[in-house]
């Protein structure tokens, strides 16, 4: 594996930290203000996010995470996860360059597997930064970490698709930008276990598709973006809603979550980055007892593991991103959930010890760190739990040593 960036993604490295630090910084804080102030659903978004994307796509700055150059930066996974990192310190940064989740990998399913009239109809303005998507798989009523308990269905009569179920944790539905979401569901319970689901993309106007309501996350709704419940009840559509055909859900799945977890990881670490900056001023700025906080109590060696394992953890990440580049998913499957373990307690680690540093200031929002910790904490559930990573992992493991 070449350490060295590639002159490719210096180039974009410059670029985007330079955007980032002129043009997204001097106006988080104000963002941020404006879009909590309208916290009750539907969210709003303030005037400045259109203009800095409109800045963004004006300087080349748009659509980094495709490798595809027809639509994106024709960039590896390698080159862009540092973009993604720098994208990770601005909870807005990753919308300004069009390289939100869950639109990444909504788009890359439909630049993958959508037909010529979906790529028209539902990429074409999803890549022009017009509309936003959802993607709807997990259910409150079965344990989604095994999403073959999916109970939602998608069944095929005659020349339709018909949607019934109730899908929640549904990423960005709450954005006022939102049109199309890609719902999964049980098609055929007598097909092969893998075979058995169906992806279908969904126009939200569509009748029957009620969101129920916008879910709290440790007592936030995450604005303008939020989480949804919603149902759907009896939601007809045409067969060629269909992404690549009745059956090939689980198929479609996987192609998208490789890269996914690599852009969440590496968002987590320059997150982790930040807050680990912040611990460092708090704790040589602030003074206790006659002495800087990083004098005292342990600190300095707190925030030295904070460090070392903030390195350990990106390069992790940059390896498994090479080795998604170099031999596929199948090859890189144990690291792509060893990095999905290890990314997310690494950066709830840190950014809690930034919490500590800062006193009761530090769960309050006065600082990014309560809003930090609280995603950080849910992407050890998201795409995953923990558990289930930890288990892909054990047996990728043992497999040597079967008898």
């Amino acid at each position: 594996m070449e350490f060295a960036h590639s002159a490719k993604a210096a180039d974009y490295i410059q670029r985007v930290g330079d955007f980032i630090r002129a043009e997204i910084e001097p106006v988080e804080a104000e963002y941020l203000r404006a879009v909590h102030a309208n916290s009750g659903h539907p969210y709003t978004v303030p005037p400045v996010m259109e203009e800095l994307k409109a800045k963004a796509r004006e300087q080349g700055l748009w659509n980094l995470f495709l490798p595809d150059e027809t639509h994106g930066a024709g960039l590896t996974n390698v080159e862009y996860a540092p973009l993604a990192e720098l994208m990770g310190r601005s909870p807005m940064a990753s919308e300004v360059f069009n390289c939100s989740a869950p639109d990444t990998g909504n788009m890359e399913v439909l630049h993958l597997y959508g037909s010529a009239e979906q790529k028209q109809k539902w990429l074409e303005p999803l890549l022009r930064g017009e509309i936003r998507s959802v993607f709807c798989m997990t259910e409150p009523e079965v344990a989604s970490s095994d999403a073959t308990n999916m109970a939602a269905t998608a069944v095929v009569k005659d020349d339709q698709i018909v949607l019934n179920g109730r899908k929640w944790f549904s990423s960005g539905i709450g954005h006022p930008n939102c049109r199309v979401a890609i719902f999964m569901g049980l098609t055929d319970p007598d097909a092969p276990r893998y075979a058995q689901h169906s992806m279908v993309l969904v126009p939200l106007s569509t009748p029957g598709v009620n969101i129920e309501r916008m879910l709290p996350v440790f007592g936030r709704h995450d604005e303008p973006f939020g989480h949804g419940e919603v149902t759907f009840t009896d939601v007809r559509l045409p067969l060629d809603a269909v992404i690549a055909g009745p059956g090939r859900g689980f198929e479609i799945a996987q192609g998208r979550l490789g890269p996914g977890r690599i852009h969440h990881c590496m968002r987590l670490i320059g997150l982790a980055e930040r807050c680990l900056d912040l611990a460092c001023k708090r704790a040589t700025q602030r003074v206790a007892f006659g002495k800087p906080l990083a004098d005292l109590g342990g600190n300095r060696e707190r925030i030295a593991k904070a460090r070392i394992a903030i390195n350990q953890a990106r390069l992790l990440v940059l390896y498994t991103a090479w080795k998604l580049d170099t031999e596929g998913l199948q090859g890189a499957r144990s690291e792509v959930s060893q990095i999905k373990v290890v990314v997310p307690n690494v950066a709830t680690d840190v950014i809690d010890m930034a919490i500590q540093l800062h006193g009761a200031a530090g769960v309050t929002d006065d600082y990014p760190l309560a809003a930090a910790y609280t995603g950080a904490r849910s992407l050890r559930l998201a795409d995953g739990p923990d558990e289930v990573h930890l288990h892909l992992v054990a047996r990728q493991e043992l497999k040597a040593y079967a008898q």
